[in-house]
């Protein structure tokens, strides 16, 4: 079951997304639910996260970067979804949970750290890793996104494959994960990537939304474009299909899918 915030039907600055999105999702016969109560679209960011065993696990969300706009911070006991929810104290966003397919391992940012200064880390990591039922793998996070979410620069292909932005540099953020990443096991394949200034994910094509039969990759009308199509081609053993998110002010807002952030997905109740 899919579950969509129903502000991307209220407003019409989504209009145009959604009608794309869901034509786009027809297409592989996936039907959405559209949830009330919700304070903004990232839906992935203040939804329980579903450990090995089956528990949802539902964070603290008060994110740092929301300091100044409470007003955006959704409290999941304010919408009306039937599931047994465990709760946590540690302030810990759905987009900066990145399972393993078998759930065995998570990555997340080091901006759990900074989320979280009541505690001490190593104190914090055997909690999670108590919690999520899991190995937790910290990488770096990248300084200049407000969010630190892991799900921009990593995603799971298989339990010992991950994709990663590439990157020109040498010496830089995304050579530094790899070596974490190494450390624990752990084989990189590079994904296309465009850096974009500010807030924008536009260029990143590891947001993609993917399903147990097809996976919806973002386009942007860039050069890598056909390249990531590709590239996701060889990747995936499964259905690739590229939506074209040419709306400016989606992908400024940095929108395009934030790692499947305005999406939850979970199995029928």
């Amino acid at each position: 079951m899919l579950l969509l915030s129903k502000i991307l039907l209220e407003k019409k600055e989504y209009s145009m997304f959604i009608e794309r999105f869901l034509g786009a999702l027809s297409m592989e016969k996936i039907s959405p639910i559209f949830v009330d109560n919700t304070k903004d679209i990232w839906m992935r960011d203040y939804m329980p996260v579903k450990t090995k065993s089956g528990r949802y696990i539902s964070f603290r969300y008060e994110p740092s970067y929301l300091s100044e706009n409470r007003e955006l911070q959704t409290r999941y006991d304010n919408m009306d979804i039937p599931i047994t929810v465990y709760r946590s104290n540690i302030n810990l966003d759905g987009g900066n949970v990145v399972f393993s397919p078998s759930k065995e391992k998570v990555i997340i940012s080091d901006r759990v750290f900074t989320e979280n200064p009541e505690y001490e880390k190593t104190k914090l990591l055997k909690e999670l890793e108590k919690i999520l039922e899991a190995k937790v793998i910290i990488i770096e996070s990248l300084v200049s996104d407000m969010t630190g979410h892991a799900d921009g620069m990593v995603r799971f292909v298989n339990e010992s494959t991950i994709l990663i932005n590439e990157s020109p540099y040498k010496n830089g953020l995304e050579q530094r994960i790899k070596k974490q990443l190494c450390t624990n096991e752990l084989n990189t394949i590079d994904f296309p990537y465009s850096e974009s200034k500010g807030i924008s994910a536009e260029g990143c094509y590891l947001n993609y939304y993917e399903t147990p039969n097809a996976v919806f990759i973002p386009v942007f009308k860039q050069e890598k474009d056909k390249k990531a199509v590709e590239r996701a081609k060889k990747i995936f053993d499964k259905k690739i299909v590229p939506i074209e998110w040419w709306l400016p002010q989606l992908y400024n807002l940095g929108l395009v899918m934030k790692g499947n952030s305005q999406v939850w997905l979970r199995k029928k109740y």
